[in-house]
């Protein structure tokens, strides 16, 4: 996808914006309330074109939330144009820290997201009036959380923009990160490394030592070791189990019934030891 050049917007453009403050205008000075925070109460949007929506972030090793935030964004109006600005690799390893992907791969990624109708690169890290105009964006969606500023332009990231009535807030996807998916690579670490080292990777491109490769191996076959041994236990224990519940079993009728069979079977013994001299009846 290409840049849309920021020339584009022309004297239209500013007329329409023009009018859309005046209605703004107009409707604080009949007491109507000024643009939330959260962007309950923003700008109207444009009726003679699509909406667009500017949607912002790293977008490192993308995934379902990143494309549920911006299925979100896309959808907040029915007709919308969606630009993603993703920042470049300098900066994000700047004020956040080492991505695992390349800004390339990042841009890419956002460019085969259904939801994605331009990306725009390089994308600032505080989004600024200019850079609005510049684009003619309508609305920033993000969610309503107050992002600190890491370059110390501002407490929150979005405050500008909030203050402006061209917020949107959408909704985090629970469960999902991508500090989570680098957290559950980083508890198996081991388990990892045997994947790739099966796979054909070497200890070079893992950047492990020689003891280090033995000592995971070794690590991963005890583990093995005690896995089998504790399924063995749990089997014979099983078996044992089995074993004394069969054993345990009364034969022939119920405990309870054969009690009552035995007591009536005594007095039946009596009544015989009386008719034949003593002798009891097998």
């Amino acid at each position: 996808m290409g840049k849309r050049s920021a020339k584009s917007s022309g004297g239209a453009g500013k007329a329409k914006k023009a009018a859309i403050e005046q209605r703004r205008a107009a409707a604080e000075g009949a007491g109507g309330s000024t643009p939330s925070p959260a962007g309950d109460n923003s700008l109207e949007p444009p009726l003679d074109r699509p909406v667009r929506i500017y949607a912002d972030g790293i977008f490192d090793m993308f995934h379902f939330g990143h494309a549920r935030a911006l299925e979100q964004a896309k959808k907040l109006f029915p007709n919308s144009y969606l630009l993603v600005g993703c920042c470049n690799d300098a900066l994000t390893h700047s004020y956040k820290g080492k991505t695992v992907m390349t800004e390339e791969e990042r841009y890419e990624s956002l460019r085969h997201c259904k939801w994605v109708d331009e990306v725009i690169p390089d994308a600032p890290w505080v989004i600024t009036k200019e850079f609005l105009d510049a684009h003619n964006i309508d609305y920033v969606a993000h969610d309503d959380l107050p992002y600190a500023d890491a370059s110390g332009q501002a407490d929150d990231v979005y405050g500008p923009v909030k203050a402006m009535g061209k917020f949107k807030a959408t909704q985090r996807t629970d469960g999902v990160s991508t500090s989570d998916l680098i957290l559950r690579i980083l508890r198996d670490y081991n388990e990892y490394v045997l994947r790739n080292l099966s796979r054909g990777y070497s200890r070079k491109d893992l950047g492990i030592s020689l003891v280090k490769e033995q000592r995971i191996r070794a690590q991963h076959n005890i583990r093995q070791l005690s896995n089998r041994l504790r399924e063995q236990r749990l089997k014979v224990a099983a078996r044992i189990t089995k074993r004394i519940g069969i054993s345990g079993r009364p034969r022939g009728g119920g405990g309870g019934g054969g009690g009552a069979g035995g007591g009536s079977g005594g007095d039946a013994s009596g009544s015989d030891s009386d008719n034949s001299g003593g002798q009891v009846r097998r």
